[in-house]
């Protein structure tokens, strides 16, 4: 079977790993819903005694091994070569939807490219008399009906929600949206056509790039005016969300 090139070529794989969609995200909104800084507690434990061990057995078992997901489970015991399977099938979930939202990713940074952003303005023939723009002003009358201009670009314009009824009618195909889709799907493949040899080069980028843009948007929201009391807003502990067994 084919080895990595070098040795960082696995560390970086394995780092590209620790960083991704959810750390903008999806970490933020679990953490302000349970809690706050409380929530740091029952994360830091599971994270010691749950997830760093599993994650180092799932290394060494395949180091050792030197066999993929299915054939691995096999040579552990037979009967359990239906968890090789399953791990397969939600790979292939996670990357219907993760490589969706860089299709989307990759819409806006084509969009970017004008000289006023469509989302800074409520001037576009997408936009409703619901749209409130905010930007650059000090006052601003706000409803329950008011829309960002952000919100209903992202909605009219690249989903173009407005063309649906419901989930009997999802409407027709953006083929803007297809062919960003189309174009992601092309570059993962090319990254790991080869096994090791392409994927252990791709990830010098892929493995760094998130740590760039994270320390960015860090730099960036921490000079943002109230930045502090958002971060105060965000992690102030509620204690009772311990007593909770959804947390």
């Amino acid at each position: 079977r084919d080895k990595w090139s070098k040795k960082m070529d696995f560390l970086l794989s394995v780092i590209g790993f620790a960083v991704d969609l959810g750390n903008v995200w999806r970490f933020p909104y679990i953490c302000y819903q349970n809690g706050g800084g409380a929530f740091l507690i029952p994360y830091t434990l599971m994270a010691v005694f749950g997830g760093v061990p599993l994650f180092y057995m799932e290394l060494a078992l395949g180091q050792f091994h030197r066999t993929g997901a299915i054939p691995i489970w096999k040579r552990i015991c037979p009967i359990f070569k239906g968890i090789g399977f399953a791990i397969c099938i939600i790979g292939l979930y996670v990357s219907f939807y993760y490589n969706t939202i860089i299709a989307w990713a990759l819409y806006y940074f084509y969009s970017s490219f004008s000289g006023t952003l469509p989302w800074a303005s409520c001037d576009n023939p997408w936009n409703t008399p619901d749209c409130t723009n905010y930007f650059g002003k000090s006052n601003v009358t706000w409803t329950n009906f008011s829309r960002s201009p952000a919100e209903e670009f992202y909605t009219r314009k690249v989903l173009e929600i407005q063309e649906s009824r419901g989930l009997h009618d999802i409407g027709g195909i953006r083929w803007q949206l297809l062919l960003c889709l189309f174009l992601i799907f092309t570059i993962v493949y090319f990254s790991l056509w080869k096994g090791v040899k392409t994927s252990g080069k791709v990830v010098w980028v892929t493995a760094t790039l998130p740590y760039v843009v994270l320390l960015i948007l860090l730099i960036r929201g921490a000079t943002l005016p109230g930045a502090w009391r958002g971060v105060v807003f965000y992690l102030r502990p509620d204690w009772g969300k311990l007593l909770s067994t959804a947390v």
